[in-house]
């Protein structure tokens, strides 16, 4: 059983499928740390990664073999060892995983060996759903209906009875790197149970909390998700016989994450290129000091330094926060979208690929379901309608905790505003805005 991002036990399609194959011979469970995958995953990503593999050993009763390398190289060579007929796994939809697992069952067959995919990290695999005529959505309400009418299948029930083979030779789970600041919350597959059940509790006030940075009102299991700690299966059968605008609206959250990944999964090159290619010709900033201002949350604008702060403190950020600082990279400081896809990918703990760069994109006006690219946040009046009391301000930027209320939105307001060293604004947002319109209104002609 060669885990990659399925690191669980329970509800595991495929590890069921490795069990009833092994029929008591023996199932080696496997993971191969990728530099491929590594290199570009940030502190945080990178510590997640490392303490779920140690929680997933620990439920293996440390059958867990870590190595590390090329996977087309490292996985047909470890189930020669042991003299697998078999290698089963959980099915990558990603544009690199894709082709990966395809060397991976190249070199199996060489050998006489098979590469068995079974289930995928989403509750309907990415390519399922369809059009009449066989093509895929490029809009979510339609995809979401038509999504609706497949339907997520069961959970695959509590972790089966296996053999577990033991005693190769492995590197073991590294340790954590230095995580920079960056406190993660605990990490492991009953970590991502506990969580669920604790917001499935006040799911009921979800639709209002959401968007309000200031509360706890999301479930926080993205990463969870991301690693396959917990299943969106599972997730969809807890949420079955609940109504309400709490729990539908977790589930339309839920579906975006299933279309983002459809969409991947159909247009691959969408991971690094405009989905869409009519604003490819927009003229774009290079990234400058004023990137750096950006990404270190030093704009002088308070929500905005907020988000990228409490993305620097707990490798994460409230997704309103993520739609305002992307508006405000792409269009205040008129930078191409990629730009910042890859800062958030390398400081998110829940950085996933099919979700970032489409959000990016959505944000860009470059995506699928894009936003009119008239559409630019205002990053005053957002803090002021979703933070309305400061109270998420003056929690990641501490320069304004001497500011009460609405106050902390606008410290140039105010004459003891800058007291404690916050920084002026490093752009006109007025002026940024009108610029952003006159540079779309040259490619649309």
């Amino acid at each position: 059983m060669w885990f990659r991002r399925d690191l669980r036990t329970a509800d595991h399609p495929a590890l069921h499928a490795a069990a009833a194959e092994a029929a008591g011979a023996g199932v080696l469970p496997l993971f191969v740390l990728d530099d491929a995958l590594l290199r570009p995953a940030g502190p945080s990503r990178t510590a997640w990664l490392f303490r779920s593999l140690r929680s997933l050993s620990a439920s293996l009763d440390g059958a867990l073999l870590v190595r590390r390398g090329d996977p087309a190289q490292v996985v047909p060579a470890t189930a020669a060892e042991v003299g697998a007929a078999s290698v089963h796994v959980t099915a990558d939809a990603n544009p690199y995983g894709r082709r990966r697992d395809e060397a991976v069952a190249a070199a199996l067959a060489a050998d006489g060996r098979r590469l068995v995919r079974t289930g995928t990290p989403y509750a309907i695999g990415p390519g399922t759903v369809r059009k009449a005529d066989g093509s895929g959505f490029a809009v979510f309400s339609p995809f979401a209906r038509a999504w609706a009418q497949v339907g997520p299948p069961r959970p695959a029930g509590p972790a089966p009875e296996a053999e577990l083979l033991r005693g190769l030779e492995g590197e073991g789970v590294p340790d954590d790197p230095d995580l920079e600041g960056v406190t993660l919350p605990e990490v492991s597959e009953a970590a991502a149970r506990a969580r669920w059940r604790q917001f499935l509790d006040g799911v009921g006030t979800y639709a209002e909390d959401r968007e309000r940075p200031d509360r706890t009102g999301t479930s926080s299991l993205s990463a969870h998700l991301k690693y396959g700690e917990v299943h969106p299966r599972t997730l969809f059968a807890d949420l079955a016989p609940l109504g309400g605008p709490g729990p539908e609206t977790f589930r339309t959250e839920l579906v975006w994450r299933e279309f983002y990944a459809d969409v991947l999964w159909r247009h691959p090159g969408s991971a690094r290129e405009h989905y869409r290619p009519e604003l490819g010709s927009m003229r774009f900033d290079p990234p400058s000091e004023l990137v750096a201002a950006w990404e270190e949350g030093r704009t002088g604008y308070p929500f905005v330094d907020a988000g990228m702060r409490q993305m620097h403190a707990e490798g994460w950020m409230h997704n309103r926060l993520r739609m305002v600082v992307a508006s405000f990279l792409v269009k205040d400081l008129h930078v191409d979208w990629r730009v910042g896809a890859r800062i958030f990918m390398h400081w998110l703990r829940d950085g996933d690929l099919a979700s970032n760069n489409h959000g990016w994109q959505w944000v860009a006006g470059t995506g699928t379901d894009a936003a009119p690219y008239f559409r630019v946040f205002n990053p005053v009046t957002q803090g002021q309608k979703f933070d309305p009391d400061g109270e998420y301000v003056r929690r990641y930027v501490p320069e304004l905790r001497h500011l009460p209320g609405k106050k902390a939105h606008a410290p140039w307001e105010h004459p003891d505003g800058y007291a404690h060293g916050y920084p002026q604004r490093v752009v006109d947002h007025a002026a940024e805005r009108e610029e952003a319109l006159a540079r779309y209104a040259e490619v649309r002609g």
